[in-house]
């Protein structure tokens, strides 16, 4: 019960303080960029989603990179070098071709 009393009242802390912060100060062109959503599909639930703009739908063919290579639907990557990889859950690879890494993901 201590445990209890005691994690609401940091929780209770931390949000007081949180909503006492300053919020006026504008976004800077450096935090807006990281906050864009980068198009890329993504392996979300053992499915391919393809998120491009605001909307996320299933990927439902193979599809072909800027760079050329091309997904399959079970989330094979087919390089133009020839080499393959397969996209794993949350992992998620753009629209050039290139993997994003997960700090850089959406979501």
């Amino acid at each position: 019960m201590k445990k209890v009393i005691m994690f609401l009242l940091v929780a209770g802390t931390c949000t007081t303080a949180a909503v006492a912060q300053d919020t006026t100060k504008a976004a800077t062109p450096k935090m807006e960029k990281s906050l864009q959503i980068k198009d890329c599909v993504m392996m979300k639930e053992g499915k391919l989603m393809l998120m491009k703009g605001s909307s996320i739908t299933p990927l439902d063919k193979e599809l072909t990179f800027t760079n050329g290579s091309v997904i399959k639907l079970d989330g094979t990557v087919k390089s133009t070098d020839g080499t393959t990889m397969k996209l794993k859950e949350g992992e998620a690879i753009g629209l050039d071709g290139k993997l994003i890494m997960k700090k850089d993901m959406p979501m």
